[in-house]
């Protein structure tokens, strides 16, 4: 689904990824790791077309992105902050969004009903709660079909039950055969729901695989210690 080859990134004189090379296939949850300026989001927003690569190409389906905007119509975005208008009810952002993608929506009652937000619908995002925009955000998402997923520290702000609610409405997209991309700070989410991790150093890749194989080359009994442990070793 998606092919990198040698994407190069830098702001300044700060190199932020360096002749990287990935393959991300269809069908699956992966998560991108790594530890503050490793070249996460650089990576996630290259391949939304929100930063261009100073040399590198990415191909979404076999083509190349380059100049060519429409692949978007095809992936669902969470970004990490929900940056909402203020002055906006929550029904007329979900209507706003609608329009502006001019695509039908699958399930947003659903949604809605899912995450608990029926008395919010009438209520200015300004006047809400961090983690009821969260959520908002959340429908947002998945409330269009499209093949890649791709969800931007996706926990945050999130209670207990929303939580679950969440990792549950990523197992049904997975069943789908869709393909979700992650990035997340929280080890026991990742590992929970990733099939497959990717693992980022300095704008460079240590590590592409499974968990399991991750704690194999670490040589630790968990994950949580097997990340521990290559910050440990990057930082020495």
């Amino acid at each position: 689904m998606i092919e990198i080859k040698k994407l190069n990134k830098k702001f300044g004189k700060n190199i932020v990824l360096k002749n990287l090379d990935l393959s991300i296939n269809e069908g699956g949850i992966f998560a991108v790791l790594g530890p503050n300026g490793s070249g996460k989001t650089t990576l996630i927003k290259s391949i939304l077309g929100m930063i261009i690569p100073q040399s590198g190409i990415i191909k979404f389906n076999g083509n190349n992105i380059k100049n060519n905007w429409k692949y978007r119509d095809q992936i669902d975005y969470l970004p990490q902050i929900a940056n909402f208008p203020n002055n906006l009810s929550v029904k007329e952002l979900i209507r706003m969004i609608k329009d502006l993608r001019a695509s039908q929506t699958k399930n947003e009652e659903a949604l809605i009903k899912l995450f608990k937000l029926e008395s919010f619908l009438d209520k200015k995002l300004g006047n809400l709660s961090g983690g009821t925009k969260q959520k908002v955000n959340l429908v947002l998402t998945f409330m269009f079909d499209s093949s890649l997923i791709i969800l931007d520290e996706p926990t945050t702000g999130l209670d207990p039950i929303s939580l679950i609610r969440l990792k549950k409405l990523i197992t049904m997209e997975k069943e789908k055969g869709k393909t979700i991309l992650i990035t997340s700070h929280i080890m026991s989410f990742v590992e929970e729901v990733a099939d497959e991790i990717v693992f980022l150093l300095e704008g460079e890749i240590y590590f592409k695989g499974s968990i399991p194989a991750l704690k194999t080359k670490t040589n630790q009994p968990d994950f949580e210690h097997a990340i521990a442990s290559i910050l440990t070793e990057s930082y020495a």
